[in-house]
């Protein structure tokens, strides 16, 4: 029986991103670089590309993608704006944000993005790698997380290889990204207001924002909603003082583990290495995680959020 091929990683550099665009013109699935995660990308208008996407994840078909566009111009073919809308969307785009709005009859997408949904998840990522494939393809892309579905995100071209090599085409190297979670969801209710639909590492404040419970929804309106997810795959202990027997323990502060999310308690640290730390429990030869406490303040929502799930 034949192997698939390992999976190609390159430099973020111009021959690099001309060789990803290209891929992704031809259908080709490519792990781009962006400010939150690796982004497992296919151009969102073809059926059989996106396909790809949720063949490699082994994604269940319910769960919605989010397409990544060059500005909000990508934005208006796809999703019905009004101008309160397209205020909002040029205060937090480019960024870690993405926006559920009411889906375009006419949208040029594969009927997969949306899971049968009448929303489209939207983003315009800041990081400059993906603007640059963005604006080089012209054409919107899917892209979830470059990682098998459920499993512990990815932050670096090591921990998109570790679950999907051989499925995915390249791998652009633009070493670790900056935020560390994926974005912020905020889903438009029509009503002047929104509907935080999952935490991130955005800014966002009270004022025109209705949280609400994301862990029990009463469907699946965006990615991330599942009740298990970024599991690392052994049971997971939260805010654990200290490690139990057989146990990798995951510091934060005066708490001390054999890797730590920030020995200075620094939250914008803790998330930039929260994956990391959950990836090198996957390779440990403990058979459990203990997670030191976080405080559930600013990022730290998003962080509680991840680990909440990944103990699910």
């Amino acid at each position: 029986m034949t192997s698939k091929p390992a999976t190609i990683v390159l430099p973020a550099d111009e021959d690099g991103i001309e060789q990803a665009v290209q891929m992704l013109r031809d259908g080709g699935l490519v792990a781009i670089p962006t400010e939150t995660v690796y982004g497992l990308a296919a151009r969102a208008d073809s059926d059989e590309a996106v396909a790809r996407i949720f063949d490699a994840k082994g994604r269940p078909s319910f769960n919605p993608l989010i397409v990544h566009l060059a500005d909000i111009e990508q934005a208006e073919a796809l999703a019905e704006i009004d101008e309160g809308v397209r205020a909002y969307a040029r205060s937090c785009w480019p960024g870690p944000v993405t926006l559920v709005l009411p889906r375009r009859l006419e949208a040029p997408l594969a009927k997969a993005v949306t899971a049968g949904l009448d929303s489209v998840a939207l983003r315009v990522p800041r990081h400059e790698v993906a603007r640059s494939i963005l604006a080089k393809l012209g054409v919107p892309l899917a892209a979830p997380s470059a990682n098998r579905s459920g499993f512990t995100s990815p932050t670096t071209p090591a921990h998109v290889l570790a679950t999907l090599n051989g499925k995915v085409d390249l791998i652009l190297d633009a070493g670790p990204c900056e935020e560390g979670v994926e974005s912020t969801i905020l889903k438009w209710g029509g009503d002047g207001r929104w509907e935080r639909l999952r935490p991130g590492p955005a800014s966002v404040g009270d004022e025109g924002v209705n949280g609400i419970d994301a862990t029990t929804p009463t469907r699946i309106e965006a990615p991330g909603q599942l009740a298990s997810h970024y599991s690392p795959g052994k049971p997971v202990r939260l805010n654990a003082t200290e490690a139990m027997e057989n146990e990798f323990m995951i510091g934060f502060g005066a708490i001390k583990g054999n890797c730590t999310l920030s020995a200075a308690a620094d939250l914008a640290e803790a998330a930039r290495q929260l994956y990391t730390c959950l990836h090198l429990a996957v390779q440990s030869e403990m058979p459990r995680v203990a997670v030191a406490p976080v405080p559930a303040t600013g990022i730290g929502v998003a962080i509680n959020d991840r680990l909440k799930r990944a103990a699910a």
